[in-house]
């Protein structure tokens, strides 16, 4: 299984943290070991001092893909390469990312830890949700903190599929988180994250104090 990552997503989030603004798509992975167990609490890694939480819509693949365009050649929507969508979270040393981009080095250490990606409860990926935007929350000890729509991304879910397996072929069973909205902020012993796709719960999720 391989999880892809979409960075800098959103025009808000970019600007929060000082980023430019990207004209192509920022793909980074994260491996296997990432994804916490289902049911299983966080715990926050010793190596860093300012964790962040990043809310996300994420796909799954379901079928093999390479070279897609945004309309596949004989008409299938690329987003058919795809059979349900959830919310999660991409946890985020900043700190030690910061300390990484200063270097100009990747971000692995600051993004592809272990347990650094959470995954909701799965929903089937219909029609009817791809016809409408696609809302969703995270919320952080009973006070939202960040509303995700679908329609703000930069790059739509299609085009985010299309631009990665330019370079990758992906598989059923794969994961793709499709990058944050703004509102992104600290993380706690304790903290007690909450997401939610469509106004439903599909995931709790307790830090280890």
């Amino acid at each position: 299984m391989s999880i892809f990552c979409i960075g800098r997503n959103y025009v808000a989030h970019a600007h929060e943290l000082g980023n430019e603004v990207p004209t192509s798509a920022i793909i980074f992975m994260k491996p296997d070991a990432a994804l916490l167990a289902a049911g299983e609490n966080f715990s926050i890694p010793s190596f860093t001092n300012d964790l962040h939480f990043e809310g996300e819509l994420v796909l799954r693949v379901c079928k093999k893909g390479k070279n897609l365009s945004e309309a596949h050649p004989n008409g299938i929507p690329v987003i058919d390469y795809c059979d349900a969508i959830t919310v999660g979270i991409d946890f985020t040393a900043r700190d030690v990312q910061n300390e990484l981009k200063e270097k100009g080095l990747p971000w692995e250490k600051a993004k592809a830890f272990d347990n650094a990606a959470i995954l909701g409860e799965w929903h089937p990926l219909t029609s009817e949700i791809l016809s409408a935007p696609i809302h969703y929350t995270l919320s952080k000890n009973g006070s939202t903190v960040q509303t995700g729509d679908s329609s703000l991304m930069i790059f739509p879910l299609d085009k985010i599929l299309a631009d990665i397996t330019e370079y990758f072929t992906i598989h059923p069973g794969d994961l793709i988180y499709t990058g944050t909205p703004a509102g992104v902020g600290p993380t706690a012993k304790g903290d007690v994250f909450k997401g939610f796709f469509e106004g439903q719960s599909v995931f709790s999720l307790k830090v280890n104090p």
